[in-house]
């Protein structure tokens, strides 16, 4: 896994493009970054042989599900969803080798991948992604219902990559769980907002997974969420359903 790349939020919404994060010199993180990583899984990542997962998009009229097995110990991905033109696929591809695969892998399937892991596994990034600055804002009003939580804001590099600065301000609970999530995609003239609620957690092996994220995308209503959620832990032949 190559954990200095990272897609823009909601491809399919947001346009998909990819962000090569410029690596910057080492700035200390916030306790709160680790804090995050580690309440959805962090420490225990390295016990994960394989996740599954169907990422769904209910937009208004666009509907979107495409389902994953990715095995992040040696890049295998399996796909199942669809082409451009409604065309029913189902595919593996092995991504340390993805330059000799088609176009429709390298320019399609695996920027799908890329933006359906990333949202899946987000808070792992603030751990796992170079050049992102994170800073603890302190306690303040969330942006959807009452009440407050701590904010926390990740800004990626101003330079390079096709979205560069996108900015992601996280509204935490007590306990390290994400309750609401603001996405300032930075790469256009007029940014585009999102604004999610993180509901349903699951735990999925060691793994805890917000399977349901709703509200608003540039004001108009959206809902992302997860379905068929199983991780197979290292030298086990079973999937352990998220529940």
């Amino acid at each position: 896994m190559t954990r200095t790349s990272r897609p823009s939020l909601f491809g399919i919404l947001l346009i998909g493009l990819i962000l090569l994060a410029t690596p910057a010199s080492a700035q200390p993180r916030p306790a709160i970054a680790d804090k995050i990583a580690k309440t959805y899984g962090l420490d225990s990542f390295d016990q994960v042989e394989a996740i599954r997962y169907t990422w769904n998009l209910d937009a208004g009229k666009l509907k979107v599900s495409r389902s994953w097995v990715w095995e992040p110990k040696t890049g295998q991905i399996s796909y199942e969803g669809k082409d451009k033109e409604g065309n029913p696929v189902k595919l593996s591809y092995s991504r340390p080798q993805l330059a000799s695969h088609s176009a429709v892998v390298k320019d399609m399937i695996d920027p799908a991948f890329l933006n359906d892991q990333y949202t899946l596994l987000f808070p792992l990034h603030l751990v796992w992604d170079t050049g992102v600055t994170v800073q603890d804002a302190g306690m303040q009003k969330v942006p959807l219902g009452k009440g407050s939580a701590e904010k926390v804001v990740a800004k990626y590099p101003s330079e390079g990559g096709y979205t560069p600065g996108d900015t992601w301000e996280l509204f935490v609970e007590r306990d390290g769980r994400i309750r609401d999530l603001v996405f300032r995609h930075g790469g256009d003239a007029k940014p585009r907002l999102l604004i999610l609620t993180w509901a349903d957690h699951k735990k999925a092996g060691p793994l805890l997974i917000s399977l349901d994220k709703r509200g608003t995308a540039d004001g108009s209503p959206v809902r992302v969420f997860y379905t068929g959620v199983a991780v197979k832990l290292v030298g086990s032949s079973a999937w352990m359903d998220a529940k």
